[in-house]
């Protein structure tokens, strides 16, 4: 078995790439089911956010493997071979490991340091297992990356003071504006990233704020959390109207085609009102043929990287600190990993000793005939149970922690002669 990781991220690839690479939660368990479905892959687990796609496997052969999440991907994106192919990284094994340790700590986001990412990493994590996508292997695998993610946030600085997507557009929005404060704000979608859009434009001293959502009832609660403020609100069948008084617009939707484009922009701005719209959905909400209108400036999570990189160059020194905490988890994922060898052996010989103790109990309580009632058979029970661990305890905990393939080989083979093991048989 091996794992892999095949996709791309803000650094591979534009967001017009990304977006057809895009696999959105309602599509989730279709393409888990699909992928475990091929002859090579054993587990599956599918990272999508606005800035990567990425697929881990564990495979029964590398390149086989690789090739069918490529095939999935072609087919997905509906991008021939020759096309995507460029984009895409694919990493083996300890480099595929590392990789996952190092985006769950935000040291490969487009926002170095950024916490949004192990929420998702554990969304990627429980809906890989609900889809029965993931199973021993990544299950350990994700478990540790979260480990990783969460002390890397808790034993150094790296996250203080990070900017997110959504605080790098505000700032962005800052520096195209001349006078932010005086403009009404409109923010389409009321998820978690319009949410940070609200908090980081009041932190500016903005008032004029409306959200528009799909579901209404998310928006009031989106607007309950800053009710200090006076959040205007209402639903996206109002999105027209309510753009025609705005000077800036966010979105940030769930939705998989573009909500704003030139048909039904162009008749409702005038030549004399400027708008600026800031995309950070992928996919887009905001389609690029409306940068077409000569009143209208659009910007996407692409165009953020130049405001990100101010405010993260200072946090940099910190990353080689952060990754001396990775190659911790990564080892002890590596030592997991190994001892897997030795599950079979071990299960035979525990199977064996069961089948022994087992054996002799019955036979000596067979002998103290019916005066020993449950109780008494109870702790007899517990005491050979006891005393059969204890025996197994410390060669199975040696067997495991033997880092040298060889020597750990050795003391197998020696197990399997000594107590006569028939390790293919259990």
């Amino acid at each position: 078995m091996y794992i892999a990781v095949v996709g791309l991220s803000h650094k591979t690839a534009s967001v017009e790439i990304r977006e057809k690479l895009s696999v959105p939660e309602p599509q989730l368990k279709d393409a888990i089911t699909q992928l475990t479905s091929y002859s090579q892959i054993r587990e599956v687990a599918i990272l999508s956010t606005c800035n990567r796609l990425e697929i881990y496997v564990v495979t029964e052969t590398t390149e086989k493997g690789i090739w069918e999440i490529i095939q999935f991907l072609v087919e997905h994106s509906q991008l021939s071979s020759p096309i995507l192919r460029p984009h895409l990284s694919i990493l083996l094994h300890n480099d595929a490991v590392m990789h996952l340790m190092r985006v769950a700590a935000g040291l490969d986001s487009l926002v170095l340091g950024e916490g949004q990412i192990l929420a998702q990493i554990k969304t990627t994590h429980k809906l890989g297992q609900q889809y029965n996508g993931i199973k021993t292997i990544l299950n350990r695998l994700f478990k540790q990356a979260i480990t990783a993610g969460k002390r890397v946030r808790t034993e150094t600085s790296i996250g203080m003071g990070a900017v997110s997507i959504s605080s790098a557009a505000v700032e962005l929005a800052h520096m195209k504006m001349a006078n932010l404060t005086s403009c009404q704000i409109t923010i389409l979608g009321a998820g978690k990233m319009s949410r940070l859009l609200v908090k980081h434009l009041i932190s500016k001293g903005i008032s004029n704020i409306c959200v528009l959502n799909r579901s209404l009832k998310r928006a009031e609660d989106l607007a309950k959390q800053f009710s200090e403020h006076s959040i205007r609100i209402g639903t996206l069948a109002e999105i027209l109207s309510v753009i025609t008084e705005s000077d800036v617009v966010f979105t940030s939707t769930s939705s998989t085609e573009p909500i704003l484009e030139r048909s039904n922009l162009e008749p409702i701005i005038c030549n004399s009102r400027g708008l600026m719209l800031f995309d950070i959905s992928v996919p887009r909400n905001v389609h690029s043929n409306v940068n077409e209108l000569d009143n209208i400036k659009a910007f996407n999570v692409d165009d953020l990287k130049a405001v990100v990189a101010e405010n993260q160059e200072s946090r940099r020194q910190m990353v080689q600190e952060a990754e001396r905490l990775l190659e911790e988890e990564v080892n002890a994922f590596d030592m997991w990993w190994r001892s897997l060898e030795t599950v079979s052996t071990i299960s035979c010989l525990r199977h064996k000793i069961e089948t022994i103790r087992e054996q002799e109990l019955e036979k000596a309580l067979s002998r103290l005939g019916s005066e020993f009632g449950d109780k008494q058979q109870e702790v007899i029970e517990a005491l050979t149970r006891g005393i059969v661990n204890k025996i197994l305890h410390d060669p199975m905990v040696e067997l495991r922690a033997q880092k040298d393939v060889n020597t750990r080989r050795t003391c197998m083979q020696a197990l399997q002669v000594l107590f006569n093991l028939d390790v293919g048989t259990v």
